[in-house]
């Protein structure tokens, strides 16, 4: 049996996932050292916030067709797969050293590719008429993500000019 998904449940699973990504950023800037880095993470939490709104103005402004049911669902445990899928999938907890920058990073990094393969697989269970099309609007974004994660990252790997003798 195929289950399809249509874009309305695709940009649930899209906004819970940067709520969770949001929510990663913030716990990691509780536990790093240092006013730049927790800026960092709090203006990395800012943007996920800043995307899951993206996401749910895009569900707002869908057409009838785009929120039409793909299943007979009276308990509303599609809901709730998504929850539970999206919350598994990308920024779940690990077990990772959130007193490094870089290593916080490199996790973010890690989560966005993800949800890039994630966003991929379902785009292949969301049929044409239910906005398919559509989903790589959050594939750009989450690539994105990555670009901005990268030049962090490298930013953090730059050696710092040492004194100068002369």
């Amino acid at each position: 049996m195929s289950f399809d998904f249509n874009l309305d449940e695709i940009l649930a699973m899209a906004e819970e996932i940067e709520r969770n990504g949001a929510n990663f950023y913030r716990k990691a800037a509780e536990c790093v050292s240092g006013s730049p880095n927790r800026d960092l993470l709090l203006d990395l939490a800012q943007m996920e916030d800043q995307h899951e709104a993206t996401f749910a103005n895009l569900r707002k402004g869908l057409s009838d067709s785009a929120k039409q049911e793909t299943a007979f669902d009276p308990q509303g445990e599609t809901a709730q797969y998504i929850k539970v899928l999206a919350g598994t999938r990308v920024f779940f907890e690990k077990e990772i050293d959130v007193t490094s920058i870089k290593e916080i990073l490199k996790e973010a990094v890690a989560a966005e590719k993800d949800s890039i393969a994630f966003y991929l697989g379902m785009k292949d269970l969301v049929p044409e008429r239910l906005g398919k099309e559509k989903i790589d609007v959050i594939i750009k974004e989450e690539m994105n993500h990555i670009k901005i994660l990268g030049q962090k990252l490298i930013g953090l790997e730059k050696p710092k000019p040492g004194p100068s003798f002369g």
